[in-house]
């Protein structure tokens, strides 16, 4: 996952070190404002986990096949269930 400079300003996140042979720097720092020869990076784990989870979410839920998703959770609902059952019967005869 990646940040947009536009969510670095918005959440103040800190900058670090950055890789000094990234080929993409200079263009970036160009267009921003920063040193060519200092680059920096920012780490998506500076987030408050609450706000990634939102970001993440947001991103991907216009790729969401609804109907597809519910299928899937219909089907891990019955593997549950199954689950639960054989493991309730475990023991209950001395046997399996």
């Amino acid at each position: 996952m990646l940040l947009t400079y536009e969510q670095v300003r918005t959440y103040g996140l800190p900058a670090t070190e950055g890789k000094s042979g990234d080929p993409r720097w200079s263009a970036f720092a160009r267009r921003y404002g920063f040193d060519p020869r200092r680059p920096v990076q920012w780490e998506v784990e500076a987030l408050e986990p609450a706000e990634l989870q939102r970001l993440v979410l947001a991103a991907v839920d216009p790729y969401i096949d609804r109907t597809v998703l519910a299928q899937q959770i219909a089907r891990e609902e019955k593997q549950r269930r199954a689950l639960a059952d054989f493991l309730c019967g475990w023991g209950a005869d001395g046997r399996r």
